[in-house]
């Protein structure tokens, strides 16, 4: 097995974070320092990481309903709440992805650094759900259309999104990308302010009745359904 492949198994971080962990001159195999990221490795050999010794650990998936202020992060430096708070887990677990301090609602929470990496990947396209209520709340066909035929921000066009309108104010935006504050920017580029947004579903996963603040661990058929989702075949890995 790959050396970032073993680190992402073990729950150290997902698999593009580990390769930038090897290449920071932060791993040993067996007492030797390793920069390649591809260095065999197995169960028998002895790996740190900042000297401290890395051990398999079952994988544990989690959905959490994110209130309002909590940041997506495993910690933050300026003592503002983290998703990882909200989860009863004794593992290292990351979140998924984010969502900003001020957007609520479905974000996964995992030690499965492949299943991490799956799911936030651009090229897997795996879709996310949102409900946004905006301002002004007249929601005209043509902006509608922007939306569904995706629109130019400063980092460049979106993909097409499913946009419909649920009420007056109330859109709903399902897109498979992740750029930051993506769905922000989308309604603003087609002069709408984001009022509230809330994440609903995540793939085949969906917030259903998870109170603010509350978390319940996935079982394996969920787990598995994600991974369909991105069309990810462990053979394949």
């Amino acid at each position: 097995m790959r050396l970032a492949k073993f680190l992402a198994h073990a729950g150290v971080a997902s698999r593009r974070a580990s390769e930038r962990i090897i290449d920071e001159g932060r791993v040993t195999v067996d007492g030797d320092l390793v920069t390649d990221p591809a260095r065999d490795v197995d169960g028998s050999r002895s790996v740190t990481v900042d000297g401290r010794p890395v051990r398999a650990e079952p994988h544990q998936t989690f959905a959490l309903n994110k209130p309002v202020g909590v940041v997506s992060t495993a910690q933050d430096t300026h003592g503002r709440p983290a998703v990882t708070e909200y989860v009863d887990s004794d593992l290292r677990l990351y979140p998924v992805g984010r969502l900003d301090a001020d957007t609520t609602g479905l974000i996964l929470l995992t030690n499965d650094g492949e299943l991490a990496d799956v799911l936030t990947h651009p090229r897997y396209g795996v879709q996310k759900t949102y409900h946004v209520k905006v301002d002004p709340r007249l929601v005209s066909r043509r902006d509608l259309r922007r939306l569904r035929e995706g629109v130019e921000l400063d980092d460049g066009r979106t993909s097409p999104a499913q946009a419909r309108q649920l009420a007056s104010g109330e859109l709903e935006l399902k897109i498979s990308e992740g750029r930051k504050r993506q769905v922000r920017r989308m309604c603003e580029a087609v002069g709408h302010r984001v009022v509230a947004l809330e994440r609903v579903s995540f793939g085949p996963l969906q917030l259903g009745r998870l109170a603010p603040g509350g978390s319940r661990r996935l079982t394996a058929a969920e787990v598995e359904r994600l991974r369909e989702a991105a069309g990810w075949n462990n053979r394949a890995q």
